[in-house]
């Protein structure tokens, strides 16, 4: 089949790359001219294990073409994909100007039927905004449908290639069978289609991020509440986690939940629910909470050195800058926000992430002090944060760090450590709703 991606962002990237991955031709579209230029002398612009092999070798067998000409992949496509960026507007909602901007585009240069869907992360009713654009200026037929993407960053590839489930939401059935032939490479094992109405699709998404970030911050309180009773939270945790109503996923505590999609989704969602006159006041607890976590943790390293005032002039080590691992995203990142809080009091800060750092430099580059090793960041250091995930960072030489700061303080905000351990081997151990 050929497909057109409109928009080669984070989602339009990966769903281009593993469609192509599968036989397809896929022409991917942006109007940034030096982007377009640079992917297709194959720099790819995002950090995500396997994309950047998927795409070279998915454009080395032509399968894959980047382009800044809109008509040069929507008049070749059997289908196409609004991938643009959704940002968070003023009041919290989803700002659809680049999206309507392409449908007016469309049907400037279509030549014939546009069968198209939308992979951004629109608010329910998007759909129809389309189909109204498109009947006041497109001259061809054309079906709207919804298809949100579920890729978790950082694994975003697999989640592609082998997915839970494929979320379609149509008013036409008569393009079933067209979807169910794109998807095929990516279900044969199990059928994963999913089927749904289009405005319970765009609601889909924006429910499925909630719930998730409700988890998170439900646990963050959860931590909260042991740290001041005496309880360890990884033991509720795993009391929690083996019931099977309830799961293991998304039951760990920390500094809160980052990134490009949960906070501007949970927000939106809030902000359309209003709208509708049934506010969704579940999900402002789970914002309010989560805009307080890092603070609490700032102010429990605070407490250690006895005041905030007391931080002036400390050395610290930073250990993570992206939102999670896996990822060298640092939208909404928890970590750079508690940077903000520390740098503020006046904390010499020094930092380490294996992915982030060349992002983190262009906002905070006069503000932070970048090492290519992390055993490096800590010497000398008043105390060792842990703010981001990595894999690196949960076995390191403890001999080392011991040695090498200048006193025994981690702070784990992402509970990688045991802090039983810890505390033997005599460091002062800080986590997250753990003793």
């Amino acid at each position: 089949m050929k497909i057109c991606i409109i928009g080669t962002g984070y989602v339009g990237l990966v769903t281009g790359a593993c469609f192509a991955q599968a036989g397809n031709t896929v022409y991917c579209v942006d109007n940034n001219k030096d982007k377009v230029e640079l992917l297709k002398k194959g720099y790819v612009p995002i950090y995500e294990p396997g994309l950047e092999d998927l795409i070279y070798r998915a454009t080395q067998k032509g399968h894959l073409h980047f382009t800044t000409e809109l008509a040069e992949g929507i008049n070749q496509a059997d289908v196409s994909f609004i991938a643009v960026g959704t940002p968070q507007d003023t009041d919290g909602s989803a700002d659809l100007k680049y999206v309507h901007q392409v449908c007016k585009e469309i049907c400037a240069v279509a030549q014939k039927q546009v069968i198209i869907a939308t992979k951004s992360t629109v608010p329910v009713g998007t759909g129809d905004q389309i189909e109204k654009i498109f009947k006041e200026g497109l001259k061809h037929p054309y079906c709207v449908f919804s298809n949100p993407e579920f890729l978790k960053e950082g694994d975003a590839v697999n989640d592609f290639m082998k997915p839970d489930r494929i979320v379609i939401g149509t008013n036409d059935d008569s393009i079933k069978p067209l979807i169910e032939k794109l998807y095929a490479p990516f279900t044969h094992q199990k059928r994963r289609l999913v089927f749904m109405k289009r405005r319970s699709a765009e609601i889909t998404k924006y429910a499925a991020n909630a719930m998730l970030a409700l988890r998170i911050s439900f646990m963050n309180e959860v931590a909260n509440f042991c740290d001041a009773v005496g309880a360890d939270v990884n033991d509720v945790r795993a009391g929690m986690g083996t019931d099977p109503r309830i799961g293991p996923a998304f039951l760990y505590p920390g500094l809160g939940y980052g990134g490009s999609c949960f906070p501007k989704d949970v927000k939106a969602l809030i902000r359309v629910a209003e709208d509708a006159d049934t506010p969704f006041e579940t999900l402002k607890a789970c914002d309010s909470v989560n805009s307080k976590q890092v603070l609490k943790f700032f102010k429990k390293i605070c407490a250690s050195f006895g005041s905030r005032e007391r931080l002036k002039g400390k050395k610290m080590a930073l250990w993570g800058l992206a939102f999670k691992a896996k990822t060298d995203d640092i939208r909404e990142s928890q970590a750079l926000k508690l940077a903000d809080h520390l740098v503020d009091s006046g904390v010499e800060l020094h930092v380490y992430d294996p992915e982030a750092m060349d992002n983190t430099k262009l906002a905070y580059i006069d503000k932070l002090h970048y090492h290519n090793d992390p055993l490096e960041c800590t010497v000398g250091a008043d105390a060792l944060i842990i703010a981001t995930d990595w894999n690196e960072f949960r076995s390191p030489d403890f001999n080392a760090v011991l040695s090498n700061l200048k006193q025994p303080k981690i702070f784990d905000g992402r509970n990688l450590y045991d802090a039983r351990f810890l505390k033997e081997m005599g460091f002062e151990y800080t986590g997250v709703g753990v003793k």
